[in-house]
């Protein structure tokens, strides 16, 4: 998809528009806060016909990249939002080698007594991180390609409910990607129930794609236009 002229004009003239510096830069906070909020597993209470949902709390803050992801998209075109999807690995790979040197490498104070559980509640196994990169990465290239092409395909550009059906519909389906990819990896050759937890997962996200996806693109694109203004 081609740039909006604003766009092209901004980055003729070698600056950046507000709402993608802004989106920048909170896209990459949340990038390492997904995977911190990750280590709890939240209860979404119990649904009609679904049961009792839990998911990991990482789920927060990954709805709110991918709608950051799309928002760009919608304002500056494809190509940014994957850049900004690719330069979201950096703050990612960072902080995931930072905290493995600070639980591996730095020795606790003598007084300080809660080392077991900061490494048990923030370490994760490099087969894990692995699973994070992975499925961060496709999943999210995944959400801009649908959400751009759903766009080209005459689900157009408009501000109100295309523009929420475009955003639902490539949630749903990288959010099911980001899950199958991420458990098969971390867990695959394990005495686990896999297509148990794969299905709760998914029905949970998907659940949270639902509430939270249409109302929060709708405030990031008012928002970014408003900014940018």
């Amino acid at each position: 998809m081609n740039q909006p002229a604003s766009a092209c004009a901004l980055k003729a003239q070698g600056t950046i528009s507000r709402s993608l510096f802004v989106y920048a830069l909170l896209y990459g906070g949340l990038v390492v806060l997904a995977g911190v909020l990750g280590t709890k597993l939240a209860s979404l209470g119990r649904w009609p016909g679904l049961g009792d949902l839990a998911v990991e709390s990482g789920i927060f803050a990954f709805l709110l990249l991918v709608v950051l992801s799309s928002a760009v998209a919608e304002l500056h075109g494809r190509d940014t939002a994957n850049r900004l999807v690719r330069f979201g690995f950096i703050p990612l790979i960072v902080s995931m080698l930072l905290l493995t040197f600070v639980i591996r490498a730095v020795p606790p104070a003598p007084f300080w007594n809660d080392q077991a559980a900061f490494a048990r509640l923030l370490g994760q196994s490099a087969r894990m991180q692995f699973a994070g990169l992975v499925s961060y990465g496709v999943s999210q290239t995944l959400n801009v390609y649908l959400f751009s092409k759903l766009a080209g395909r005459g689900l157009g550009r408009e501000r109100g409910a295309l523009l929420l059906l475009r955003a639902w519909i490539a949630s749903l389906l990288s959010q099911t990607v980001d899950t199958l990819l991420f458990i098969t990896i971390s867990f695959a050759g394990q005495k686990l129930p896999i297509f148990a937890i794969m299905e709760g997962q998914i029905v949970a996200k998907l659940a949270l794609s639902t509430i939270m996806v249409p109302a929060f693109i709708w405030f990031f694109v008012k928002l970014g236009r408003r900014l940018d203004a």
